[in-house]
C-alpha cells in the first residue's frame, strides 16, 4: 500500500509577481536621477545657456575623460579591488609624455605615457595579486609616489606641449562638430562594455569580485584577473593624462588630482558594486555625465568651489548609500 504526498505550492499573488520590479528600480537608478537633474537644470538655468550648444558640448569635454577612466574602474570594482591612484597616474603621465614628446617626438612620447600607466598598473597589480597586499593600501601609497614622482621630474612647473598632433588626438580636436574626447569615449566604451559582457574575460572578472573561492574551484585564476584589472585602471589613468595634456596644452602633474573620487562614485552610481560581482561600463559613462551636469549646473548657478566640493561629497554618500541597497 503506498502514500502519495502531495506538495501544494503557493499561488502566486499579484505582489509576488511585482516583487522583482519593485527590487530592480535601483538598476535605473543612475538613468532616472540623469533625466529628472537634467530637466530641473535646463528649467532653472534657461537664462544661463544650460541648454546651449557650446554648454552641452562643454559637459562632454568636461566629463569625458573621468568617463574613459571609469570604464576601467567598473572592473575593478567588479573584481571586488579599489584602485585610488588613478589621479596621480593621470598627472604623472601627462608629465611624462610632456617631457618625452619636446625631446624626442611625438610616438615616443605617446608610447612613453602609456608605458608609464602600464608600468604603475603592473606594480599596482603584482602587489594586491602576489604579495596579497589590499589593493586600498597598495594604491592609495601609490598615489603619494606618484604625485611626488611628477613634482620631481617636472619641478612643479608645467611642461609646455606644442606638438599640434599631439594637441588634435588628445583632447583639442574636432572631427566636424563633434570633438575627438567624444570619439575616445565612443570608441573605448564600446570596446569595454563587450569586454566586460560578451567575453569570457568579462565573466571571470564578475566570477572573481563576486565569489572568489567558487571562482577557484571553476579554474578561474582570481590573482591574475586581480593584476588584469589594476594594470587596466593605470593604462586607462594613463591615456586621461594624455587627454588632459593635450587639452591643456600642457603636462601638470596637478592634473586629475581629485578624479579617484569623482570616478568611484561615477562607477557606483552607474550600477557597479563596491563590494564585487556587478559591473556595468554604460552606466558608469553615465554616471560621469551625472556628475558633470551637477558640476556644470553648480558652476552657473553660482556656487563657489567650496559648495561644488561639499555637492560632490554628498554625492560620493549617496553613491556609496545606493550601492549598498543593491
Amino acid at each position: 500500500m503506498s502514500t502519495e504526498v502531495k506538495i501544494l505550492k503557493p499561488a502566486a499573488d499579484s505582489k509576488s509577481l511585482r516583487r522583482p520590479w519593485h527590487s530592480n528600480w535601483r538598476d535605473y537608478v543612475v538613468y532616472i536621477g540623469f533625466v529628472v537633474i537634467f530637466i530641473v537644470f535646463a528649467i532653472l538655468l534657461q537664462d544661463r545657456g544650460f541648454l546651449s550648444s557650446n554648454n552641452l558640448l562643454n559637459i562632454l569635454r568636461q566629463t569625458a575623460i573621468v568617463a574613459i577612466v571609469s570604464m576601467a574602474m567598473s572592473f575593478v570594482l567588479s573584481a571586488g579591488e579599489i584602485d585610488l591612484s588613478v589621479g596621480a597616474i593621470a598627472g604623472l603621465s601627462s608629465v611624462i609624455a610632456g617631457l618625452v614628446l619636446t625631446h624626442y617626438g611625438l610616438a615616443p612620447g605617446i608610447l612613453a605615457g602609456l608605458a608609464l600607466g602600464l608600468l604603475v598598473g603592473a606594480i599596482n597589480g603584482g602587489l594586491r595579486a602576489y604579495l596579497n597586499i589590499p589593493s586600498f593600501l597598495v594604491t592609495l601609497g601609490m598615489m603619494g609616489i606618484a604625485r611626488g614622482v611628477g613634482m620631481w621630474v617636472s619641478g612643479t612647473s608645467p611642461v609646455p606641449i606644442i606638438d599640434d598632433t599631439f594637441i588634435f588626438i588628445f583632447g583639442s580636436g574636432n572631427i566636424g562638430p563633434v570633438p575627438v574626447l567624444v570619439l575616445w569615449v565612443a570608441v573605448l566604451g564600446t570596446v569595454a562594455h563587450i569586454a566586460l559582457r560578451k567575453t569570457p574575460f568579462g565573466r571571470k572578472v564578475m566570477s572573481a569580485g563576486g565569489n572568489p573561492i567558487a571562482a577557484r574551484y571553476s579554474g578561474v585564476d582570481v590573482r591574475k584577473i586581480k593584476f588584469q584589472v589594476l594594470l587596466l585602471t593605470g593604462t586607462a589613468a594613463a591615456i586621461a593624462g594624455m587627454l588632459y595634456a593635450g587639452r591643456l596644452q600642457s603636462g601638470r602633474f596637478q592634473l586629475g588630482e581629485g578624479d579617484e573620487l569623482s570616478v568611484i562614485a561615477a562607477v557606483v552610481l552607474g550600477g557597479t558594486s563596491l563590494f564585487g560581482g556587478r559591473g556595468t561600463v554604460i552606466g558608469s559613462i553615465v554616471g560621469a555625465l551625472l556628475i558633470g551636469v551637477i558640476n556644470n549646473g553648480l558652476i552657473l548657478g553660482g556656487l563657489d568651489y567650496s559648495q561644488q566640493l561639499i555637492a560632490r561629497g554628498m554625492l560620493i554618500i549617496l553613491a556609496v548609500a545606493v550601492g549598498r541597497s543593491r
